[in-house]
C-alpha cells in the first residue's frame, strides 16, 4: 500500500506540528518525529499515512471548504469501525477522533495502517484459481458477518433508520437524479414509477456497509483473505440484500466497466454469481432470493442515479474526475439493464 503515497497535495496540506502535538497527547503509545504523506486515489475524503517512531498510522479527514451537512462523515465511519473491531471483524483498530477543526482545518481520525494488497480489477489476474476462489469465499464470509453482527449491542441502534430502505432509498436516489438530470433516459423513468410500487415484502435491517466491494478491501500479504474492510462513509442500518446485490454487480458487466460478465468463471476459479449468493445464503441462515432481480435492479438504478450526478457536475465544470464524462454517461445503460431485469414484470 505504502506504493500509493506522495507528497501531500497542495490543496490538502496541514498543519504537522499541530498534529503530532495532538498525537502526542491523544494517541497511545505515540513518539518520534512525524511524517505525513498522502494516499493517491479518489477518496472523498483525503487520507494520509503518518509515521513516527517506528509505527505506521493512517489519518482520514474531511475535505477542505463548504461541505453537504452529512456529506464525508469521518465521525460515523469512526464510530462503526471502532464497534466492529471489538468483534474481531477485520477492520483497522482505531486511535482517536478528532472533533475540533482548530487542529488541522477539518475533523479526522486516526487507525492503524493495515498493509496488503488492494486489487480493482474483480479477475483478480496474475493469481492461480484457488487463490482466486478463496479470496472471494473471504468475501463472502466477511459481507455475511457484517450482516450477521448484533448492531444492537454495539451501540448501534441509532447509525441509521431502521426499516423501509428501499423505498427510502428509491425516494433519496430519484431526487438525487432528478436534480442532476441533463437528459430524458426513458428506461430511467420508468425505474422511477414502478419501483416504489415493487418493493419486496419482509423488511430486514442489518448493519451494511454501502460501498462493499473487491477494491474496498485489503486482501493479506500472503494469503487469500480479507485483511481489512475500508471506506465506511455510506455504512448506515439497512437491507442487507441491498448489499449483496451491490457487491454482485461486477457478475452483469463487462471487462469495460471492470466486470466478470464476458469471462470463463471456471478457469479463474471465481464463482458463478449463483454459487457466491449461495455461499451468503448459507452463512446468514437464508433459504433464498426470491425478488433477487429487484435487488440488482436497485443496485443499478443507485448506480445510475450517481453516474447521473457526476454527468451533472462534468457539464457544470465542477467534476474533479478528468474521467467524469464517461462515468456520467453510464447513466443509461445502466437505466438500461436494470429495466432489463424487472421490466418483464411491468406488464
Amino acid at each position: 500500500m505504502i506504493s500509493t503515497t506522495a507528497e501531500v497535495r497542495e490543496q490538502h496540506r496541514f498543519d504537522a506540528a499541530a498534529l503530532e502535538r495532538y498525537m502526542r497527547v491523544h494517541v497511545a503509545g505515540f513518539d518520534g518525529a512525524l511524517t505525513v504523506k498522502q494516499f493517491r486515489g479518489g477518496q472523498s475524503n483525503p487520507t494520509y499515512y503518518l509515521t513516527a517512531g517506528g509505527r505506521e498510522y493512517v489519518l482520514r479527514r474531511k475535505p477542505p471548504g463548504k461541505l453537504l451537512p452529512s456529506a464525508h462523515a469521518v465521525e460515523r465511519e469512526y464510530r462503526v469501525i471502532t464497534a466492529l473491531g471489538t468483534t474481531g471483524f477485520p477492520v483497522p483498530r482505531t486511535y482517536a477522533l478528532c472533533e475540533d477543526a482548530s487542529v488541522i482545518g477539518t475533523a479526522f481520525y486516526i487507525m492503524d495502517c493495515v498493509h496488503g494488497r488492494v486489487i480493482t480489477d474483480p479477475a483478480i489476474p496474475g493469481l492461480t484459481p484457488s487463490a482466486r476462489s478463496a479470496m472471494y469465499d473471504s468475501l463472502s464470509h466477511v459481507l455475511a458477518r457484517l450482516h450477521t453482527v448484533d448492531w444492537r449491542a454495539l451501540g448501534l441502534a441509532d447509525f441509521g433508520r431502521p426499516g423501509n430502505y428501499f423505498a427510502r432509498q428509491i425516494h433519496r436516489w430519484t431526487e438525487q437524479y432528478r436534480a442532476s438530470e441533463t437528459e430524458k433516459i426513458d428506461a430511467m423513468e420508468r425505474l422511477i414509477a414502478w419501483m416504489p410500487e415493487h418493493v419486496p415484502s419482509g423488511d430486514e435491517t442489518t448493519l451494511v456497509h454501502g460501498d462493499f466491494r473487491l477494491g474496498n478491501v485489503v486482501i493479506h500479504p500472503s494469503e487469500p483473505r480479507v485483511a481489512a474492510v475500508l471506506d465506511w462513509e455510506l455504512s448506515t442500518l439497512g437491507h442487507p440484500l441491498a448489499d449483496l446485490a451491490y457487491n454482485c454487480l461486477p457478475y452483469r458487466f463487462t471487462r469495460e466497466w471492470e466486470g466478470l460478465a464476458d469471462k470463463n468463471l471456471r478457469e479463474l476459479g471465481i464463482p458463478t454469481e449463483e454459487e457466491y449468493v449461495a455461499a451468503y445464503c448459507r452463512r446468514t441462515g437464508r433459504a433464498g432470493i426470491p425478488d433477487w432481480n429487484f435487488c440488482l435492479a436497485f443496485a443499478m438504478f443507485r448506480l445510475a442515479a450517481i453516474a447521473q450526478g457526476i454527468m451533472g457536475r462534468a457539464i457544470a465544470g465542477t467534476a474533479n474526475d478528468p474521467n467524469a464524462r464517461e462515468r456520467g454517461a453510464r447513466a443509461r445503460p445502466l437505466a438500461e439493464s436494470a429495466w432489463a431485469l424487472v421490466g418483464k414484470r411491468a406488464g
